[in-house]
């Protein structure tokens, strides 16, 4: 079994070198753990270890573990059903994923109805690939402009996973592309807080950072492979 103390350590590491390189600091960028498979012992150790921040990609593990453990702060960077948006509102801080109204409308009403103010990020498919979730560019704007709509929907920013390549500097030009749009639409929707760019996996995360990233998603550099 890998040993934790030290995958995280390297990563650290790797964090604060991307930083460095891109003149950006360490503490601007959160790390957010991507717990899918992990075992709940594994997740006790990581928050000893540190970590405060962990993402799931399906409801039903993930309401396992968070009921289990009751610490940490959980994203969810999996594709949301809006049949399983009652347990999102009440198990995460963040839903990163949000890719149409209908989902924005039914996590507001039930987070109106719980009292409770919800982070989210909507989720860019720049590439355009059916196999994952998230809207095309072209098509953000309009989910933008609704938000006013949705007062129980806190927007932090934007969310990519580009075509998987073993060069992570093939994810470069999806990463930086990303940027300049958070910088048009920014622009366009002055109220709006664009503060985060969730995009960057463990094989990757340092062409993210270098880009703008301000959340990195890892988890086979933390975990091992899965």
């Amino acid at each position: 079994m890998i040993d934790l103390a030290l995958s995280l350590r390297q990563v650290r590491t790797r964090i604060e070198q991307a930083c460095l390189l891109a003149g950006r600091r360490p503490e601007d960028v959160l790390l957010v753990a991507v717990t899918k498979t992990v075992r709940s012992e594994r997740i006790q150790q990581a928050l000893r270890e540190g970590l405060t921040h962990f993402g799931e990609n399906y409801i039903q593990e993930a309401q396992q573990k968070i009921e289990a453990l009751g610490q940490g702060s959980w994203h969810f960077i999996g594709h949301l059903q809006r049949n399983k948006a009652k347990y999102a509102v009440r198990l995460f801080s963040m839903i990163e994923t949000i890719d149409n109204s209908s989902l924005a409308e039914e996590l507001n009403h039930l987070a109106l109805k719980a009292e409770k103010t919800l982070d989210v990020l909507i989720q860019v498919n720049e590439a355009g690939e059916e196999s994952k979730s998230g809207l095309s560019p072209e098509h953000i704007p309009s989910l933008l402009s609704a938000f006013s709509q949705w007062p129980a929907l806190r927007f932090r920013g934007l969310m990519t996973m580009p075509p998987y390549d073993p060069d992570p500097e093939q994810s470069r030009p999806w990463y930086r592309s990303l940027f300049r749009c958070r910088q048009k639409w920014q622009s366009q929707f002055p109220a709006l807080d664009f503060k985060h760019l969730s995009m960057g996996m463990s094989h990757d995360f340092e062409v993210a950072i270098e880009e703008g990233a301000t959340i990195i998603r890892v988890g086979t550099a933390l975990f091992g492979t899965r």
